[in-house]
């Protein structure tokens, strides 16, 4: 029973999961042999101000101006 945990940012829409975990699903089934039945896909939506990359929050890396140049 392969169980795929994807995390992304809040504001997915319902029709975006649904497309991308029959996505995963398919791909699941293609490259293991698994059944559709047996394939998980659970989402779990992060804030930006909860995910940090490079010791900056995405929140404050959407808030901050373009570098000039």
């Amino acid at each position: 029973m392969p169980t795929i945990h994807v995390q992304l940012f809040a504001g997915r829409t319902v029709e975006q999961k649904r497309a991308l975990a029959k996505a995963l699903t398919d791909a699941t089934v293609a490259t293991l042999g698994a059944k559709p039945e047996s394939v998980d896909v659970i989402f779990t939506d992060v804030q930006r101000e909860d995910w940090a990359t490079g010791g900056v929050l995405w929140s404050d890396k959407a808030a901050a101006p373009p570098p000039a140049g």
